[in-house]
């Protein structure tokens, strides 16, 4: 995650302290997302964990759910995000969340937002949550066609307006796609008009970039043009003493693009900038990034679903979390990456961390090759003159006999 008011409030604000270090401090215990479920009443286009409306076989128990949490506590994890599927479907998420509650955890509640209503507001607002992200894709008739159901968005904000109702904090959580890219201006006004103090926007896990011009690339011009928008916005805030919050997940070349900004309009921030972004590192999955699914499964985050590093049924987290003798696991928690093509030599390899590892893997089989996601082009990064990248297409991974995960090589 890429906290971009913190940064920019550390460099325009005296007094405000610089974010605090991501990937570049291994020492920390993760952030866990949590799916505790992976039944959901929606089938958005975009779900990572193909959810539908049904139950699924082999879920960890509530009282497994509070052994692991235990066992979370005792490795000094202190940040739990609830999620799903969608976990208000859970029959025990209020009991859950409290127990998290009382434990002393930072909880963040992650849903759709469909089924939070005049029922079980009261509910919620007992939880005392940290954090609730209502995810709202676009305004209502193209938020309903990412979702798969009309009416999806009128309840959405029902359950916004609900949790501001009640009191909690609660944001907005947007996922970028061509198809959405129009209405991001809107939900920024919709932030406004609601009094959200918190606007997460997502970039899609896409791959299949392949060799084409990044300049000339429709994804990539969305994806800069976003990003422009949301600085520009996030600085307006800072500028008007607004206290919201603007973050944005899955493309860690983000920091890059913002330092290049303050270059650029800022020019006497920027080296105070740059400190503070190669602290912060770039991608932390599998290091600072933990994710548990329905079945016990960790994963270096949410989007490795399809390579599981043990089961918290048969170890404990901390085990697994520092088993390095996975060579996925030795990789991610290796300073620099052992990274190749375009992020091997890119010269803000020491901020972006080699970017998201997942749409490598996705797209290569490789997970060591460079991120076809990054949106800066290769002027920008300092790779001119590189032979053309080969257009490459996804191709099946197959798994090993425990069916766990695929094999591969690090360095």
């Amino acid at each position: 995650m890429f906290r971009l008011s913190r940064f920019l409030r550390a460099i325009t604000r005296s007094g405000e302290p610089a974010p605090t270090t991501a990937a570049s401090d291994a020492r920390r215990a993760p952030v866990v997302i949590w799916n505790l479920i992976r039944r959901c009443n929606l089938t958005c286009k975009h779900c990572y964990a193909t959810s539908a409306d049904r139950d699924f076989d082999g879920e960890l128990s509530t009282q497994e759910i509070y052994r692991v949490m235990d066992d979370l506590q005792d490795y000094g994890v202190s940040v739990l995000i609830l999620s799903g599927g969608e976990p208000m479907m859970h029959p025990d998420l209020f009991d859950i969340a409290a127990r998290a509650k009382s434990r002393g955890f930072y909880v963040g509640l992650s849903s759709n937002g469909t089924l939070i209503d005049k029922n079980n507001i009261g509910r919620i607002a007992a939880l005392d949550l940290d954090y609730v992200g209502i995810s709202i894709d676009g305004m209502r008739e193209v938020h309903d066609r990412f979702r798969r159901r009309a009416g999806a968005f009128d309840e959405a904000l029902r359950g916004v307006r609900l949790c501001r109702r009640v009191g909690a904090r609660v944001g907005l959580r947007f996922t970028l796609t061509q198809d959405n890219h129009a209405d991001l201006p809107g939900m920024l006004a919709l932030m406004r008009t609601e009094g959200v103090d918190k606007f997460y926007l997502s970039h899609l896990n896409y791959a299949g970039r392949g060799n084409r011009n990044r300049k000339d690339d429709v994804h990539m011009k969305m994806t800069r043009e976003a990003m422009e928008l949301l600085v520009e916005t996030c600085l307006d805030d800072i500028r008007a003493g607004r206290d919201s919050e603007f973050v944005t997940g899955n493309n860690d070349a983000d920091g890059v693009f913002l330092l290049q900004w303050v270059r650029r309009n800022l020019p006497d921030k920027a080296a105070t900038l740059e400190a503070m972004l190669k602290r912060w590192g770039g991608n932390s999955s599998g290091v600072n990034i933990a994710n548990i699914d329905n079945l016990g499964n960790v994963h270096p985050d949410t989007m490795w679903w399809d390579y599981g590093l043990g089961n918290v049924r048969d170890r404990s987290f901390a085990e697994i979390w520092e088993d390095v003798s996975d060579p996925l696991m030795k990789g991610l928690k290796q300073r620099p990456r052992p990274v190749e093509g375009r992020c091997g030599v890119c010269a803000y390899l020491d901020i972006c961390g080699g970017n998201s590892r997942t749409r490598a893997w996705q797209l290569t089989g490789n997970p060591w090759a460079e991120d076809p996601g990054c949106y800066l082009d290769d002027e920008e990064i300092g790779v001119s003159g590189m032979p053309p990248r080969v257009e490459v297409t996804p191709w099946s991974r197959w798994r090993n006999a425990s069916g766990a995960r695929r094999r591969m090589s690090c360095s």
